[in-house]
């Protein structure tokens, strides 16, 4: 007992950061192996919350950066799938594999382009990690940051950065459409331009910044925006790069001064209630998050992105009906969108709403019968809500 309770105090101690407390239960002999309930060690623990000092002390105590939790997750994906571009660029040097995948069948490449996680995608591809592969909803990274990106500044960026790495734009997804197909019927112009070779960038300050921003000379390229903001003020672009570069350098309330700056110019530009959005996540500010999301639906409720994206933040923070809300309301735009669906079922499982997960499932294998994952999934839940009926 006296064990446990010592292991478990060093799963605590390293959600909460705190590396003293870390470092002594260490020396007692508390063990970076031992899991939780939930399949977390000390490591995931410490992932989860983003503490990089504590990560690097279980690393050097020899915890294993690719043991999986209950939902088969391992600490380097979900740093991905966090954007924690930090913990992930440590976790390199501790014996990754970088082929390990996640439920879904993704490497930490595909959730950190979904989600418009720049400088994570750039460390992913950086590692390594393969571009083209394809999780078991037959998306690559590639198809993920179009389909479900805006085709804006950002997912641009990650974008153009795919497709440096050798991204096929004609591979296709279990649809039969390539990414290029998708940003041509979703209306991606510039995305189009990227991925069929066309695209130039007519700014040469803006892609002088970038290129110091990849390199992770975030000073360097604001001093080359501000140098060219003086002489066109109402240009857009550079209050995204400056921000960007400034949410790098940690000077969160800077960054959010630079898109409401854009803001005031043009609140119609919805790409900056994202940046907002993103920004506010990293301050811990959850609610003002989740409220420069609502004003993106407000002024275009019939698009999808920012529903999503709200969506995915609130499964994030376990406010699992919240999401389904969401999710019932991005199905009533678009029926067929069957990973809608399968978000869905996710979510409604983590409620314990087993029948109603069966039903949003059965939605899924409706428009792709052939994907095992459904499945799979709908199997899983039949036999929760066996055991959940048996328990009554």
């Amino acid at each position: 007992m006296k064990n446990t309770m010592i292991h478990e105090m060093l799963i605590s101690a390293s959600e909460n950061g705190d590396t003293a407390a870390v470092r002594d239960l260490l020396l007692k002999g508390a063990s970076v192996d031992f899991k939780d309930k939930e399949g977390r060690t000390a490591l995931m623990a410490a992932t989860q919350k983003n503490q990089i000092e504590t990560v690097r002390i279980l690393l050097d105590a020899g915890s294993d950066v690719n043991t999986r939790d209950i939902t088969r997750l391992t600490p380097f994906i979900c740093a991905g799938a966090n954007g924690f571009h930090e913990i992930l660029s440590v976790m390199l040097n501790y014996g990754v594999d970088l082929g390990k995948v996640n439920r879904f069948g993704g490497t930490a490449l595909l959730p950190s382009s979904e989600k418009g996680y720049l400088k994570t995608v750039q460390r992913c591809l950086e590692a390594g990690i393969p571009v083209d592969h394809a999780n078991n909803l037959g998306w690559t990274a590639l198809l993920e940051a179009v389909i479900l990106g805006n085709g804006g500044r950002l997912y641009s960026m990650i974008i153009e950065l795919l497709v440096k790495a050798g991204a096929n734009p004609h591979q296709k997804d279990r649809d039969g459409k390539s990414s290029l197909q998708h940003a041509q019927e979703l209306g991606q112009e510039k995305v189009y331009s990227i991925l069929s070779g066309t695209f130039e960038e007519k700014d040469s300050l803006i892609e002088q910044a970038k290129a110091l921003y990849l390199k992770d000379c975030y000073d360097d390229a604001i001093a080359i925006l501000d140098g060219g903001h003086s002489r066109n003020p109402e240009n857009m672009d550079y209050y995204f790069y400056k921000g960007y570069c400034l949410q790098e350098l940690k000077r969160y309330e800077e960054a959010l001064a630079e898109y409401n700056k854009a803001l005031a110019i043009d609140s119609s530009d919805l790409d900056f209630y994202f940046y907002t959005a993103n920004c506010l996540r990293l301050m811990e500010k959850l609610e003002e998050a989740l409220a420069e999301y609502d004003k993106a639906i407000e002024i275009a409720p019939g698009e999808t992105f920012y529903r999503y994206h709200k969506s995915n933040y609130l499964r994030e923070l376990g406010r699992h009906q919240e999401a389904v809300n969401e999710m019932d309301e991005l199905l009533a735009l678009q029926p067929n969108r069957y990973d809608f669906s399968f978000h869905k079922a996710n979510s409604l499982r983590s409620l314990g709403k087993h029948r109603e997960a069966i039903d949003a499932i059965e939605n899924a294998i409706a428009n792709d019968p052939e994907n095992p994952l459904y499945h799979i999934h709908k199997k899983q839940s039949l036999e929760l809500l066996a055991e959940q009926e048996i328990m009554k």
